[in-house]
């Protein structure tokens, strides 16, 4: 039987905090997965216990917020990271490894952001 999972919304100021005691715990991260919304984008970190319990944080960025990059808790999410960078547009700081809107080759700038409704 699959369990309810839940989505725990929390300040980007405690996203470290948070994935450091999901490490210290034996905790993998499984995704980051990102949503955006006219103004904002949603980014989910969803990291699993060892008994595969999903954990899922949710931080909701304005536009034009940055945030900091959890590659030195989780090196894995430097290839979530940049594809958040460069498809949605977030400004993410000190990716371990940052490709610099270089990890696709694509035509337009942040394609998956949604703008304002004029």
């Amino acid at each position: 039987m699959r369990e309810e999972y839940q989505i725990i919304e929390i300040d980007k100021s405690l996203l470290d905090n948070k994935m450091r005691i999901s490490r210290d715990a034996g905790c993998r991260l499984v995704q980051i997965h990102a949503v955006s919304l006219t103004g904002i984008t949603e980014l989910t970190y969803s990291v699993a216990t060892p008994d595969n319990r999903l954990t899922n944080y949710r931080v909701v960025l304005k536009d034009g917020e940055e945030i900091d990059s959890i590659t030195d808790i989780f090196p894995a999410a430097v290839l979530y990271e940049n594809e958040i960078k460069e498809l949605f547009g977030v400004n993410i700081n000190c990716i371990a490894i940052d490709y610099n809107r270089r990890f696709y080759d694509i035509a337009v700038e942040a394609p998956m952001k949604k703008e304002a409704e004029e």
